[in-house]
């Protein structure tokens, strides 16, 4: 599959990846259970993984064929965003009861087996051109570009929106871990009520699987709401409330510091957070 001359649908994207798991199970064993590749790549360097979970639940790892790779490639060049950038990393799990969960990193550094050497970071700024705002720190470092200049924003500039962590990060097997001091049941019901009582700004119909309990039935919200200062998807509240995992600290304190008292979140707010969730400028 040749790269397209253009970016891809959201139905184009979806397409590729039915096609990448369709070819990891062909290569599967009967009643597998899940398939995992995981693709790191800038510029020319490609790094790619692939996991298969047996019927027995033995993972072992297999190497990647190259129409899959090809696939990966095609997908990430379509994603591109002008200006933005695209991923410079993939996770694609295909698990055979809870179905399809692709996650992309867009600006955090992968995770490489082997550090691309400067040409790499240089041909991924050619190949897929980003503005210095989305050039981070590292990337910059990486490519051996000068620091970006600090600019001063305007006096009446509106304090950027922040999104918090749902969780700390993940272990080798890819379950989330979290280490957060745990809510008292009075103030878990107070956060709740707060995070519950935002304005949805951004949803789907379709649920996310719970990443704690992956044997549970889909019932993750997907969806966004927003105070105005911060935007948060609807697994903060759904693995507080079903699971006791605390909101990211940074996200309790300003809940705290507003005595858990939601403040009136207007038009222009709501439009700001679509517009951070989504990438698109707000109108």
């Amino acid at each position: 599959m040749t790269t397209p001359p253009g970016p891809l649908s959201p139905e184009q994207q979806q397409q590729i990846v039915t096609q990448i798991g369709n070819g990891l199970a062909s290569m599967a064993p009967p009643g597998w259970r899940r398939l995992r590749t995981e693709h790191r790549a800038v510029g020319r360097h490609l790094e790619t993984d692939v996991l298969i979970t047996g019927p027995d639940g033995t993972t072992q790892p297999i190497a990647a064929p190259p129409e899959l790779v090809q696939l990966l490639g095609t997908l990430r060049a379509g994603m591109y965003q002008p200006g933005q950038g695209t991923w410079l990393a993939a996770t694609l799990t295909f698990d055979a009861a809870q179905g399809t969960s692709v996650d992309f990193m867009l600006d955090q550094e992968p995770a490489w087996r082997r550090t691309p050497p400067p040409i790499g970071f240089q041909d991924e700024l050619r190949f897929f051109p980003r503005s210095d705002q989305h050039i981070p720190p590292w990337l910059r470092q990486r490519a051996g570009l000068a620091p970006a200049p600090v600019a001063t924003p305007p006096a009446d500039a509106p304090e950027a929106l922040r999104v918090p962590r749902v969780h700390d990060g993940l272990d080798e097997s890819g379950r989330p871990v979290v280490n957060r001091e745990p809510l008292s049941p009075a103030e878990r019901d107070r956060v709740l009520q707060y995070l519950d009582g935002a304005p949805v700004v951004l949803a789907s119909r379709s649920y996310d699987a719970d990443a704690f309990d992956p044997d549970r039935e889909p019932l993750v919200p997907l969806n966004f709401r927003t105070d105005g200062r911060w935007y948060w998807p609807g697994a903060v509240a759904y693995y507080l409330r079903e699971h006791g995992v605390a909101p990211d600290p940074e996200l309790l304190g300003h809940i705290r510091a507003l005595r858990f008292t939601l403040p009136e979140v207007g038009e222009p707010e709501r439009e700001l957070a679509v517009a951070a969730i989504t990438g698109q400028p707000s109108t």
